[in-house]
């Protein structure tokens, strides 16, 4: 695949995720209030998309409760400032085995196994116009933890997204979850344009070297769009080398806490610092009214 850069660019803010961030930064939103108006700082800021997960409000925990997803969904479909709504599909993966000695029984803390129509159940009632899709099992990060998502969840998983109406965001943690992308889009589990965010450098998959980013991309069908991203120290410089590659960027407090070393961020300022790259390298950042017609998304109301 020759290298064609990117000319007309969306930035998606991936705005709390769901690892243990918020003891790390103040500025991780918890609350939906506060995940919302994380959404729409990202907004002004110049994001056309917004990837929200929910937190328990108490704690700070990943969740996948209806009313907080809801509660999240309103308050930015109610909001001043316009953009696209990217509600997780990734929940309910989650299996922490025992110990190396003892795999099973799993430990109950950090499992959390769920079948794909309650894995849908926000989606089904949000309707926002993309949702995520890991497409693949993988060790992930340290410990016993594995995130699982088999061939057979997939496929229903996809089914449902495209029935509902709803974008599927490919994510590719490595070379065997892209593979599997191709092979859902060859059955028709998921439709034309497909969406694909190449996500790089988690641990146990895709290392961010630019030797790994570019296997990646160059196994990204033409007519797919893609966007891509890395965590941490390389967090900031990967709109530059996702743009240069020919796709699209993202960004936020899902991905990286920091705007410099030993500083902060918010979700606004990550954004405002991927639209300075994006520019200063000459491309045009578009706004959620261009992806949507690009995309051929919808944007509705919940039900």
């Amino acid at each position: 695949m020759p290298l064609s850069m990117n000319r007309e660019v969306f930035i998606t803010c991936a705005v709390t995720g769901s690892g243990d961030t918020v003891s790390r930064s103040s500025h991780v939103p918890i609350t939906p209030k506060q995940i919302a108006e994380a959404a729409i700082e990202a907004a002004k800021a110049g994001a056309a998309v917004a990837h929200c997960h929910v937190r328990d409000p108490e704690t700070g925990a990943a969740s996948r409760r209806l009313d907080l997803y809801r509660e999240v969904t309103d308050r930015i479909r109610s909001a001043e400032v316009d953009i696209v709504l990217n509600l997780t599909a990734g929940m309910g993966g989650d299996l922490v085995f025992g110990n190396v000695e003892s795999p099973l029984p799993v430990n109950p803390i950090g499992t959390d196994m769920a079948g794909a129509t309650e894995r849908m159940a926000h989606v089904a009632e949000c309707l926002p116009e993309i949702c995520t899709l890991d497409c693949g099992t993988m060790n992930f990060n340290l410990g016993d933890y594995v995130m699982t998502n088999t061939p057979s969840m997939l496929r229903a998983m996809a089914k449902m997204m495209t029935d509902l109406g709803v974008r599927p965001e490919i994510e590719a943690f490595d070379t065997g979850h892209l593979w599997f992308a191709k092979q859902l889009a060859e059955e028709g589990l998921i439709e034309d344009p497909v969406l694909i965010q190449l996500c790089m450098g988690i641990p146990w998959g895709a290392p961010d070297d630019l030797n790994t980013f570019m296997a990646m991309v160059n196994n990204v069908p033409s007519s797919w769009t893609f966007s891509a991203f890395s965590i941490g120290r390389n967090a900031l410089a990967y709109p530059a080398a996702a743009v240069l590659a020919g796709g699209n960027v993202r960004v936020g407090l899902e991905d990286n806490l920091y705007i410099g070393k030993g500083q902060l961020a918010s979700n606004g300022q990550l954004v405002e610092k991927a639209v300075s790259v994006i520019e200063g390298m000459g491309a045009k950042v578009i706004g959620p009214a261009e992806v949507r017609e690009k995309l051929k998304l919808t944007k509705r109301a919940p039900k």
